[in-house]
């Protein structure tokens, strides 16, 4: 199966740098909106048998342009627990995305302050995947957050480590491309319109929208 992951478009929390990850969140901003309706262009070649989008308002806006959408709740953002919509705290976006990387080491038993561990974490967005690919469709496109695309690739494709993942954000409307299967496990095609076997640039990073370094 190919597996295609969108982070949303930009909202009012990532242009204010919140770690904003509770249900239903925020919309879209203008560019956000803009940024969605381009998306369809975007992924004008490639085939797209099944949408997947997360609980969260932003995935829906984003993916709102044509198929039906199926709505669950784990491919949701990783949740931010006590450093939810903390502004402009660099040291929870360090706190955030520490342990959110920890789970890629193996340390899948930490805790995010106040918010869910890793197995928890990953085994939510894995059930999601693994439901569609029960469905034995050949493509399926998930619209979900920048720090869950970029915790579960790097935790489950075979080719994208957590140095990899945490050097090469995403920015709002960014895709990960992937083929595989549960049992088989994942690969890793592209990232962000780069072949993953090239020089990919770093760009903007999850949802606080904050640039941060390989330890934030």
């Amino acid at each position: 199966m190919r597996l295609i992951l969108i982070r949303h478009g930009q909202t009012p929390s990532n242009v204010a740098f919140l770690l904003d990850t509770a249900v239903p969140g925020p919309g879209l901003t203008d560019l956000g909106e803009k940024q969605a309706a381009a998306l369809p262009q975007t992924l004008a070649d490639v085939d797209i048998d099944l949408l997947y989008v997360s609980t969260l308002t932003r995935t829906q806006l984003t993916a709102a342009r044509g198929l039906e959408m199926v709505v669950r709740d784990g491919i949701r953002e990783l949740e931010a627990g006590d450093l939810e919509m903390m502004r402009g705290d660099t040291e929870a976006a360090r706190t955030y995305f520490t342990t959110a990387f920890a789970w890629v080491a193996g340390d899948t038993g930490l805790r995010m302050p106040g918010g869910e561990n890793g197995i928890e974490a990953l085994g939510r967005f894995d059930a999601v995947v693994a439901e569609a690919a029960a469905t034995g469709v050949g493509s399926v496109a998930m619209v979900s957050h920048g720090a869950a695309i970029r915790v579960w690739t790097a935790a489950r494709a075979h080719n994208v480590g957590m140095s990899f993942a945490t050097e090469h954000r995403l920015d709002n409307t960014d895709i990960v491309i992937l083929e595989g299967s549960p049992e088989e496990g994942w690969t890793a095609l592209s990232w962000a319109g780069t072949d993953i076997g090239g020089a990919a640039h770093a760009r903007e990073s999850g949802p606080a929208g904050q640039p941060l370094g390989p330890t934030a």
